[in-house]
């Protein structure tokens, strides 16, 4: 008998079904693509993080190029993907969220598979359907922005990983590098993943050559990504706005964690002597990817915050993982008695996640803001002849789909547009600019964001406040998401 290879669940120690592997992989992935196009146009809202994408994906090649030197180059190649994406198709809401829809899927049939080699069919399935069923999972499958197409290649990355720890053959860890990379190049918060396959294949009982074909592989990765890193740094800016860990972010994450933790008893509890020999396996992998790259992050808050939990949003792969193996575990051990009872609870629970949290999920109000909206309520309390003014310039964001200019307002504290200024929002006039061609309009309309305001002032927005208190008096305000509309009179004091 031929020794086994190590660092995957040997063959006996996986159940065997009839059930085709491609229908294992396929079905969760219908089930994904069919949740995505549910609501997909989530009522024709566009939140802010996606109108950038809209914008930058639909400027010329050049204009593209020259504004990721300045800024955004993190997100430089998906900006890339969805230009080539707008110029196939310019579909609108559509075609901004359709990628993510498919990108997802792909990830579900990736999960499938994974859960199908630790586990068996079932697990198989069972992993891949609560990865589709997952909330945080439908919200950015229906989302124009990197985070599944990263999620898709750390999954795609880490199939190839077990299969190269498997057969050992350099085709599966160049294409380990290749997808790494790639994963990096989308978003560089795709790093934490290589510390979760790098510590599994550290605490496996593999070769010597896999540990070293493993860390040549992310030499290969950080080498081509360091460029970028580099800039970034130079950019880092733009998330001045990431404020430190709240407890909410600190609870949801050590919720995700308990789950994954119980589902790793339940597999241990019931793993054989055999299976706890495997190497990769059925628990340690997926229980790596769902803590370290969340953990990492949450640590380097230490020096500067950068906890968002959407940056890993690939470690929910780990938690599906684990869910489904446990599922499977529990569902071959209870009698038959309670059978009806378990397929109860399992149908309340996709019935709620289908039902008001994925109707939710869909709504615009699921979103941080709605760029239409503002720009409907804008629009609304104005009148032409009027100055505008963003709190701070940054939430020149939500004039991104619909200029200002378009009906009849004047942008004061703009000095160059987006795309001419080769930046995000524009470049804005000095503070004296700021002040002058505040003086010399009746009406201001502020559109301000308060919790912006705190992070990203500087002299600008000091001119811009403080010709208000001086000069102009609030006549009204509306609330529109996190936006507030204020419209302000000038008084008698200039």
């Amino acid at each position: 008998m031929p020794a086994r290879r190590p660092g995957l669940p040997p063959r006996s120690a996986v159940p065997r079904t009839r059930t085709p592997a491609y229908v294992t992989v396929l079905a969760p992935a219908v089930l994904t693509v069919l949740l995505g196009l549910w609501g997909i146009r989530r009522e024709g809202s566009l939140w802010q993080d996606e109108a950038v994408t809209y914008d930058m994906a639909h400027r010329a090649l050049p204009d593209l190029w020259a504004t990721l030197g300045h800024v955004d180059a993190v997100h430089g190649l998906y900006y890339l993907v969805m230009h080539g994406v707008f110029r196939i198709w310019d579909g609108g809401l559509v075609a901004l969220r359709l990628p993510s829809v498919l990108a997802m899927a792909g990830a579900a049939a990736g999960v499938a598979a994974l859960g199908r080699r630790f586990a068996g069919t079932r697990a198989g399935l069972a992993a891949g359907a609560v990865f589709a069923l997952l909330p945080v999972v439908q919200r950015y499958a229906q989302e124009g922005r990197s985070y599944a197409l990263v999620t898709a290649l750390v999954v795609a990355q880490t199939c190839v990983l077990v299969r190269a720890c498997a057969e050992r053959r350099r085709g599966w860890w160049a294409g380990y590098t290749v997808l790494g990379t790639l994963a990096v190049l989308l978003h560089e918060f795709a790093l934490p993943a290589l510390a979760a396959h790098g510590v599994t294949v550290l605490a496996a009982r593999l070769p010597r050559t896999a540990r070293a074909a493993w860390a040549a592989a992310c030499c290969c990765i950080t080498v081509v990504t360091a460029p970028l890193v580099l800039l970034s740094l130079r950019q880092s800016r733009q998330v001045d706005w990431i404020a430190a860990p709240t407890a909410h972010d600190v609870l949801g994450f050590l919720l995700t964690a308990g789950a994954g933790l119980a589902c790793a008893t339940v597999l241990r509890r019931r793993t054989t002597a055999v299976s706890r020999r495997a190497g990769l396996g059925t628990a340690a992998l997926p229980l790596l990817l769902l803590l370290l790259p969340p953990a990492l992050l949450l640590l380097a808050c230490v020096l500067r915050p950068l906890y968002v939990d959407r940056y890993v949003l690939y470690a929910q792969a780990g938690l599906a993982l684990l869910a489904g193996a446990a599922l499977d575990r529990v569902w071959r051990s209870v009698t038959p008695r309670a059978v009806p009872a378990l397929t109860t609870a399992a149908a309340a629970v996709v019935v709620a996640v289908l039902g008001p949290v994925g109707t939710d999920l869909r709504s615009p109000e699921s979103r941080t803001d709605d760029v239409r909206a503002v720009s409907r309520a804008l629009r609304d309390v104005a009148v032409p002849g009027d100055g505008v003014l963003f709190l701070p310039g940054s939430r020149r964001v939500w004039a991104l789909q619909q200029e200002p200019a378009s009906y009849g307002l004047e942008d004061i504290a703009l000095a160059d547009a987006p795309h001419a200024s080769h930046t995000l929002y524009g470049e804005e006039s000095p503070p004296a600019g700021i002040r002058g061609s505040m003086l010399r309009v009746s009406r201001i309309v502020v559109v301000r964001e308060p919790t912006r305001e705190r992070h990203e002032s500087d002299a600008r927005e000091e001119a811009k406040e403080a010709t208000l208190r001086a000069c102009f008096a609030r006549r009204d305000s509306r609330v529109v998401g996190t936006a507030r509309i204020d419209v302000y009179a000038r008084g008698d004091a200039c």
